[in-house]
Formats: structure tokens, sequence, C-alpha cells
């Protein structure tokens, strides 16, 4: 962990934002990177709100934010990730872009780093494969939203080997995170298990077996879970819990991960959660 000073995050997004955040926080020096240095920036710009607003509600100090946020540097692309120690992949769930930017993230970061994936549902072994470094490549799934969700799954590659994983566990304890570990399969733990009752909420949906309110209401006050499926599902972003069902269907040939055509069709629309103000609900009026 002594080695661990500098945190490279790939993708400056939702996931991105809330992982240069913690790490910040934690007193890491960040480089945050994405396709250009204006989006990096515009993600950076959405962590400092972030962090305002725990400001405002008394959970952070003013000096705090103001020292967090002066350790994260905004870079060009991933080639200015290069001082990084520790590289956290946090780009949309596609398995060809992921594989690109491993390549990219391999021939980047010095030889030794280690190289992170937020994969909700790939494969850590396959991504290693494309680097020259599988031994160093491991999977590290933060919950959404990063800030406020205590849970990180580890997920050990194939070739994954014991200082790499052990190295990561004690950095995502040092972010203030429980850990879990997975094997390299499909979905890993968590998603096998979410991906089924977001999909059954979504049949039930689409059969008109209740409205989304009576949907979600069931599962909070009946299940007691804090969160409905659906409403869940929008926090999400429904390209992403659509992405991770076809590659679970895919993969372990099931059809209890089988998406609902109105998942696909919303999706289609562009409709996908609160990050388009509309999903399965309509957060424009919210």
């Amino acid at each position: 962990m002594t080695d661990i000073k500098t945190i490279g995050v790939l993708g400056a997004g939702q996931m991105g934002g809330g992982i240069a955040h913690v790490s910040a926080v934690a007193g890491y020096d960040v480089l945050l990177a994405d396709l250009n240095l204006e989006r990096a920036q515009a993600g950076k710009a959405k962590i400092d709100k972030f962090m305002s607003r725990s400001v405002a509600k008394g959970k952070m100090s003013e000096a705090d934010k103001n020292a967090a946020l002066a350790r994260i540097t905004c870079v060009e692309d991933v080639g200015g990730l290069g001082p990084a120690d520790f590289a956290v992949e946090a780009a949309t769930e596609n398995i060809e872009l992921k594989k690109k930017l491993f390549k990219a993230l391999d021939e980047a970061l010095r030889e030794g780093a280690i190289l992170a994936s937020n994969t909700s549902s790939i494969s850590i072994t396959l991504l290693g494969a494309e680097t020259s470094r599988p031994s160093k490549v491991v999977g590290m799934h933060f919950m959404n939203p990063v800030p406020i969700m205590k849970l990180v799954e580890l997920i050990r590659g194939l070739p994954t080997d014991d200082a790499t994983y052990e190295a990561t566990k004690a950095l995502a304890i040092k972010l203030g995170k429980t850990v879990i570990t997975s094997k390299d399969s499909p979905g890993f733990i968590v998603n096998r298990i979410l991906i089924p009752l977001i999909n059954e909420a979504g049949f039930a949906l689409q059969e008109g077996l209740g409205t989304a309110e009576d949907i979600d209401t069931g599962a909070k006050l009946g299940l007691n879970h804090p969160m409905g499926p659906l409403e869940l599902a929008d926090l999400i972003g429904l390209d992403t819990c659509l992405a991770i069902a076809d590659v679970l269907h895919k993969e372990l040939g099931d059809d209890k991960y089988r998406a609902p055509n109105v998942l696909r069709m919303h999706v289609a629309a562009g409709w996908l959660g609160r990050k388009t103000k509309r999903g399965f609900y309509d957060y424009s009026k919210r």
C-alpha cells in the first residue's frame, strides 16, 4: 500500500467521478481522464457540486473539500495516466471498448502498476489477456453512487496474483469500503442477484401486473428494500442494466437473465433513467 500514492481514473462519468471523489477524500493524488480534457473537467465540476452538497449538510468542511479537489488533476486522455501507481477503468459496460482501453492503459502505465476495472459483469481474465501484465489486473466493482455506497466487490482473474489482490483490498478499505470477493464469473455476486430482480420487475410492468409505483412500493414495504427495482434501475442507468443482462444471458445461457422488452425499448428510445431525466419514471417533473 505504501507504493500507491497516485490513482488514475479512466472515465469521468457517474462511476469514474465517484471513484475519483472517494480517492481524493482518502488523501490520494488523482489523475482523472476521459475522451478529452473537457470531459474530464466536466467530471471534476460534478465532483465539486457533490462535495458542496456535503458541505451544506455539515458532512464535510469547506477546507477538506478544497483540499480534496486540489488533489484531482484532469488530464487529456489515457496517456496522461502514466504516473499512476494504480489505475481504475470506469467506462461504459462494453466488452470491445474495455479491451481497447486496457491495451491503452497497459501501454501508458509503468511496469508493476496495477490495472483495475469497475466492470459489473465482464470477465477480468478476458481484460487482463489484452495486457502484458495479466497478473496485475483485477476487478474493483464499486456500487453507485460511489461516495455513499459502502461496498466494493473484488474479482480475481485467473492470473491475478496475491500481491495485486491484497493491495487492491487494502486500498478499498482505505477508501472506507467493505470488501467482498467474487470469482471471475459473469455478473460476479451482486449482479447475479440483482439483474433477475430488475428483469422480473420489468416483466411485471410489461404485463400490466402493476404500475411502476406499485411494483416499487411492493419491494420497499413488502421486502424491506430501500429502493424499488425499477427506480434502482433508473439510478444505475437502463443502458447499463441492459448491457449486464445481455452479458449474463449470453455467457450463462439461462433465460432468467433475459431482459424484458420494456427495458430494451426504453434504451432504444434514449430513456436511460435519471441521467437523461426519463426512464421508468419521468424525472423532469420531480
